[in-house]
């Protein structure tokens, strides 16, 4: 492995026009240098290609693909990361920000970490609003910024599938190797990172950094927005995956201990899908439910 190799930045938008300079810039002024940057716009309604290409004038050499047609995050993911070559990778969305170490600091957790095999590191993010002010932290800090408790590293499969542990997806590097083994985003589901948690965490150590990497900005759609909301299209569509996702996961589960935590998992959900008064999804997990009470 070079001791600097290639970092790609596949930074997705849509309708992110008011973000996506802010986004874009903050990659360029990384501390890091060997970086590949592809944009790829998935057919946004706003003026989010125009604002991309005027930027695009004073970097030329900055690949950027444009969907004619909205084709969702994972596939226009696997489609951008189908055109880089990078050693390590990372997903942007358009509307967050990397503070200027965080390549830096993810790269050398990488390469100087004591767990072997890993697929993930990840740290801490602000959450900022769409203005851009200060929330909080995505894991709550103590007065050095440091996470308190510090989320587990290394096989953290039984913490993630029990959702005992959230890893920030903004704020992760992940290794080109595993997402290949891994055949990258599933395209049947409406959002990509917990699927990908949950099969990456399965065969490969996961590693926290216990440093603020970038900002996140939680704007109206934000997808951790919209778990709750009642009768709504896009909520059920979502959850739906997460069925999905759960159900993967029984056939990737090994030990009853596993088992448990799982079953843990799925009467979250149902209580979810009671809340979104999502009765259809309901009926789906009781079967589940018996299975896993009784495996």
């Amino acid at each position: 492995m070079s001791s600097k190799p290639l970092i790609s930045v596949i930074c997705l938008c849509y309708n992110h026009s008011k973000y996506v300079i802010e986004s874009l810039n903050s990659v360029i002024d990384q501390t890091y240098d060997n970086i590949e940057l592809i944009i790829a716009d998935d057919c946004s309604t706003d003026n989010s290609t125009k604002v991309i290409k005027e930027w695009l004038l004073k970097y030329p050499t900055v690949q950027f693909v444009e969907n004619s047609k909205n084709l969702g995050n994972n596939k226009t993911f696997n489609n951008a990361f189908a055109l880089s070559r990078g050693e390590y990778i990372i997903d942007l969305a358009a509307d967050d920000v990397l503070l200027p170490n965080c390549i830096e600091k993810q790269l050398k957790s990488f390469q100087n970490s004591d767990y072997k095999n890993i697929g993930i590191v990840y740290g801490n993010a602000e959450i900022i609003s769409e203005q851009g002010d200060h929330q909080s932290y995505y894991y709550p800090t103590n007065e050095l910024k440091k996470a308190t408790p510090c989320p587990p590293s290394g096989d953290i499969y039984l913490s993630v599938i029990g959702q005992r542990n959230y890893i920030c997806s903004v704020s992760s590097m992940l290794k080109r190797e595993p997402f290949i083994a891994l055949k990258g985003y599933d395209e049947d589901l409406a959002f990509e990172d917990l699927d990908y948690w949950f099969r990456c965490s399965r065969k490969y150590n996961i590693v926290f950094i216990d440093e603020i990497l970038i900002k996140k900005r939680v704007i109206q759609n934000s997808l951790g927005s919209v778990f709750y909301r009642k009768m709504n299209s896009y909520t059920n569509k979502i959850n739906h995956s997460v069925f999905l996702i759960i159900k993967k996961a029984i056939v990737m589960n090994q030990t009853k201990e596993e088992n448990k935590e799982l079953l843990y998992r799925i009467h979250i959900e149902m209580d979810k899908a009671i809340r979104t008064m999502n009765l259809p999804l309901l009926l789906r997990y009781i079967p589940l439910e018996l299975k896993m009470r009784f495996s």
